[in-house]
C-alpha cells in the first residue's frame, strides 16, 4: 500500500443514530476540527479517502466489522499511528474488557458529555499531529 496523506484536522464520526453524531460532531467543532458523520457501512468504503486523524466510533456492532478492516488498513498504512479511536459504549470499561477491537485507544461511556469526549479528541489530535 503506498504512503497515506493524513487529514489532521479531520475527526470520522461514525454511527448510526443521527442524533449521536450530531452531539459529537459538535463536540468535535468545539476543538476547532472538521467533523466528517457517516454510517458504519459509508465510513467503511470512504475511510481511506478521507484519512482522518481521530475516528469517534459509535458502538461496535457486528456490523462494523467492514470498518474495522479499513480502519486497520489505514492503520497498516501510517505506520500503526493513525487514525486514533475513540469507541462510545453505553457500558463502561477498558476495550479489552468490553471485547472491542485491539485498535481502539479509549472508550467514553454514554451519555456523550462534552467533558468527557472533547479532552480526549484534542489529546489524540495532538498526538496524532506530532
Amino acid at each position: 500500500m503506498t504512503s497515506l496523506t493524513v487529514d489532521f484536522s479531520r475527526v470520522l464520526v461514525v454511527g448510526t443514530s443521527p442524533v449521536n453524531c450530531v452531539v459529537v460532531s459538535k463536540i468535535v467543532e468545539r476543538c476547532g476540527l472538521k467533523p466528517l458523520s457517516r454510517s458504519p457501512e459509508a465510513a467503511a468504503k470512504a475511510v481511506l479517502a478521507l484519512a482522518p486523524g481521530v475516528v469517534v466510533l459509535d458502538g461496535a456492532d457486528g456490523d462494523a466489522h467492514e470498518l474495522i478492516d479499513a480502519l486497520q488498513a489505514m492503520r497498516h498504512a501510517t505506520a500503526d499511528t493513525v487514525p486514533r479511536i475513540i469507541l462510545l459504549s453505553s457500558r463502561n470499561g477498558s476495550p479489552a474488557s468490553l471485547g472491542s477491537p485491539d485498535m481502539v485507544d479509549a472508550v467514553v461511556t454514554k451519555p456523550v458529555m462534552p467533558e468527557r469526549l472533547q479532552p480526549l479528541i484534542e489529546n489524540f489530535a495532538a498526538q496524532v499531529r506530532s
